[in-house]
């Protein structure tokens, strides 16, 4: 049974910016959360969660990128996502690695 036309995307770089978004983006958020739990974790436990838990995340992270209706709010909620979720790790790895 094929999909309804009126839901399909109708420009070709919109459909891009979805696939580039879910897959990209998505991985980006992905690794940023493991960065985070590598910042105040032991990093062996972090490496062995993430064979998990990072194919999981990063596939509902790619299909949330296909149900939301606005895909720049989808890339501004994971460039958010991956800094806010980054900056602990790289602050720790600054301040031990620093002067």
């Amino acid at each position: 049974m094929p999909a309804n036309k009126k839901y399909l995307t109708k420009s070709p770089w919109l459909r891009l910016s979805k696939i580039l978004a879910g897959s990209i983006g998505g991985y980006a958020v992905m690794m940023s959360l493991h960065l985070f739990f590598a910042a105040f974790l032991p990093k062996e436990n972090v490496v062995i969660t993430a064979c998990f838990t990072g194919y999981l995340l990063w596939a509902f992270l790619l299909l949330y990128a296909f149900i939301a209706t606005n895909v720049w709010r989808v890339w501004g909620l994971y460039i958010f996502l991956t800094v806010v979720f980054a900056l602990p790790y790289l602050l720790k790895f600054n301040l031990n690695h620093g002067s």
